[in-house]
């Protein structure tokens, strides 16, 4: 693995959880199995050395990375990350396709109460020009009805 490969993996792995934690009891035959089965389904795990154990965080990295055929990737006090290719190939691994997010459009009262009140004199200026519209039409057929007359 190269040394590129390795950092890319270190930054993947900051946002992982810890989800291995390596106890009082050490390196048992169901923590490799465990470890198995989370290489198999994630390829990057992170784990956790507890202060009970009879272990520092390297020497358990090198165990189970033995145990399972695994490469250490990064050793970081208590904490560890450990990497393993998956067989499995890539379409499965994959979660099953999330829906199309609906994009909401985020509403600012202020804006909106200004834009209501835009809206709002914006049609009363309609209603108030056509009363002046119709007033002049009305005007005008009365001017030629008295003129014609």
């Amino acid at each position: 693995m190269t040394s590129k490969e390795r950092a890319d993996l270190r930054a993947q792995a900051n946002t992982l959880d810890t989800i291995l934690i390596v106890g009082k009891g050490g390196i048992s035959e169901t923590l490799v199995q465990e470890t198995e089965k989370l290489l198999d389904v994630r390829e990057l795990v992170k784990g956790r050395v507890l202060e009970s154990a009879m272990l520092t965080a390297r020497e358990a990295s090198d165990a189970l990375c033995r145990a399972t055929g695994a490469e250490g990737i990064q050793v970081v006090g208590s904490k560890f990350v450990i990497y393993r290719k998956s067989d499995k190939p890539k379409e499965e691994k994959k979660p099953a396709a999330k829906p199309a997010k609906v994009k909401v459009k985020k509403i600012n009262p202020v804006k909106a109460g200004i834009h209501a009140r835009k809206m709002k004199a914006k049609e009363d200026r309609k209603k108030r020009d056509q009363y002046f519209h119709d007033a002049a039409v009305k005007a005008a057929i009365e001017k030629r009805k008295q003129a014609n007359r």
